[in-house]
């Protein structure tokens, strides 16, 4: 398992212009992907107050302190609590030096910072530099100029680094989406520029580098006296939606009535339907030209609380994004605003489930039997590295393309560490394949998704189950199991041994793990050969005639009983 994390491209371009020297600056720190991870890629840029001496040179310290005074804090202050600490100390160094050192008077500067970390954007800002977002086309201003409001006093700030020996400077925090551009200019080139070219210059560039260099050429060549400065980040790919990220995204989105094949939902074309499950419905897509098909999942509005089905939509979108494994079935991430209504995008999987394969002939025989089980032991296993607990494990819930390739699917009802759990009265599995404890009560761990697996496994040779059908509110009695070998006398001892223990109606009698499992598995079909075992009692073998010879036993003691009383 391994989250991605923010992947960035960036570009600048600065230009003295029509002033004598260039007191602009920027500075762009991406680190290390563990770097990014723990504290953020970060990008500053200044416009050093030109009235003044040693204006380059606060813009430059601001921007070089800024970042490396950041990189220094304590990661345990938090991104807002430590920009802040960071900004301060600069603009006290600054302050000071313009107080003290005569070729320094007055140095001030702009300065606006941005921290990218996770999927969010941290802007400390002070002075009329500016941090743009264009996104979906449309250019948004994210920071607000400190400059007098007089018609001849915009150009005079209000605030600045070095201005005071108090700071204060302004912090928000925005959410990110991957394809945002976000743009920092200097009031060289926004100060010239209209929105509609600042739209436009940040649009028609594909790459930051293009993008930044035509935005500079465009304020020089519009009358700009100022020095241009543009630094341009692309943001390419985000790590994924934590949990409560992904519960605000989908608490807006409504349960609609299931569309029908034709339908158009957020631009996909609904197909045929896939199936028609009590708490929802799966539809192919109609893609247009070579788009490959996609499944959409329609939660169905009539059967369960609301916050049930949006529980379930959150724990399926978390998973996939962060369980990687060639066994474990994916979400497909839907484009920022196209969602308007609650559902799930998959991606297709031609071939059957497991339950559809079990159905047909011919039976399944050890050769293609133990391959599947194994792989479906390792998707479990891929869950249980991450904390998380299928609780769901059947052959409904199995794709198998025939190739041997092996996907376990519907993860909307998995148990997630540190996530809030569904009602007791609500708590998902299907009977015949819930370990004893989990129809107690119990919330579900991996030994009980390990019983589901071996009953799985056990229905897969055999279309039964070990201790037979358990219907919904059933209480089941969990006595003697019936041996595989009893079902299918073909099939190996070794076998058979490790599926009933795997099945064990007492946790502690059950396989370590899956993985033990699989690996004994493993080995079984390595070395076929029979293991040695104690001989298997008369009432083991074969328990109908145990009994009708116990029975015939106790009539013939009853007659004689009888006869001696007479």
């Amino acid at each position: 398992m391994g989250a991605r994390q923010i992947e960035l491209r960036v570009g600048w371009c600065s230009e003295t212009g029509r002033r004598p020297r260039n007191e602009d600056y920027v500075g762009v720190c991406l680190g290390t992907a563990t770097q990014r991870a723990r504290q953020g890629a970060v990008a500053a840029i200044a416009d050093g107050v030109s009235g003044a001496p040693g204006g380059r040179v606060a813009a430059e310290l601001a921007v070089r302190g800024f970042i490396d005074f950041y990189l220094g804090e304590r990661q345990t202050l938090g991104i807002r609590r430590a920009a802040a600490h960071a900004a301060e100390a600069i603009n006290r160094w600054i302050h000071a030096q313009g107080r003290t050192d005569p070729e320094r008077t007055g140095m001030a500067t702009t300065l606006t910072a941005v921290i990218l970390r996770d999927r969010r954007a941290h802007i400390l800002h002070v002075g009329d530099t500016r941090l743009y977002r264009l996104r979906d086309g449309r250019l948004t201003q994210l920071t607000e100029d400190h400059v007098h409001s007089g018609p001849d006093q915009r150009h005079i700030l209000r605030r600045a680094i070095g201005l005071e020996d108090a700071l204060r400077a302004d912090y928000t925090a925005e959410p990110l989406r991957e394809g945002d551009r976000l743009v920092l200019l200097t009031d060289g080139v926004h100060g010239v520029l209209s929105s509609r070219d600042l739209t436009r210059l940040t649009s028609s560039e594909p790459t930051p580098e293009a993008a930044s260099q035509e935005m500079v050429a465009a304020a020089l060549s519009a009358g700009s006296h100022d020095n241009a400065t543009a630094l341009i980040i692309d943001v390419v790919a985000l790590p994924p939606a934590d949990q409560g990220e992904l519960a605000d995204l989908t608490a807006e989105l409504p349960i609609l009535p299931v569309p029908k094949p034709g339908d158009v939902v957020d631009g996909y074309r609904v197909g045929r339907q896939l199936s028609d499950g009590r708490y929802s419905a799966l539809f192919l897509t109609e893609p247009a030209g070579k788009e490959a098909p996609l499944v959409l999942k329609f939660p169905k509005p009539t059967v369960a609380e609301d916050a049930v089905y949006r529980l379930a939509f959150v724990r399926e979108g978390w998973v996939a994004a962060r369980v990687r494994s060639p066994w474990l079935g994916e979400v497909v991430e839907v484009p920022p605003g196209r969602q308007t209504r609650l559902y799930t995008v998959m991606p297709y999987y031609p071939g059957q489930t497991l339950a559809q394969r079990l159905a047909a002939p011919p039976r399944v025989g050890v050769a293609e039997g133990v391959p599947l089980a194994v792989r479906l032991a390792k998707a479990v296993a891929a869950l249980h590295r991450a904390g998380i607990i299928h609780r769901d494990l059947k052959p409904d819930n199995v794709i198998i393309d025939g190739a041997g390739g092996l996907r376990l699917i519907d993860l909307g009802v998995v148990r997630l560490p540190g996530m809030e759990d569904f009602p007791a009265e609500q708590i998902p599995g299907t009977p015949s394949y819930m370990a004893p404890e989990l129809l107690a009560g119990a919330p579900g761990d991996e030994r009980t998704d390990l019983y589901a697996l071996g009953v799985t496994v056990y229905h897969l040779f055999t279309g039964a189950y070990p201790y037979g059908e358990v219907e919904p509110f059933q209480r089941p009695r969990f006595g003697a199991l019936v041996p595989l070998q009893q079902r299918r006398p073909d099939l190996p001892t070794w076998l058979d041994l490790s599926v009933m223990k795997a099945v064990a109606a007492h946790p502690a009698d059950r396989h370590g793990d899956v993985l033990e499992f699989a690996l004994e598995l493993e080995a079984g079909a390595a070395h076929p050969a029979p293991r040695p075992t104690r001989r298997r009692s008369f009432y083991d073998r074969d328990p109908v005639r145990f009994w009708k010879l116990t029975a015939l036993v106790l009539l013939v003691l009853l007659i004689l009983s009888l006869v001696r009383a007479g």
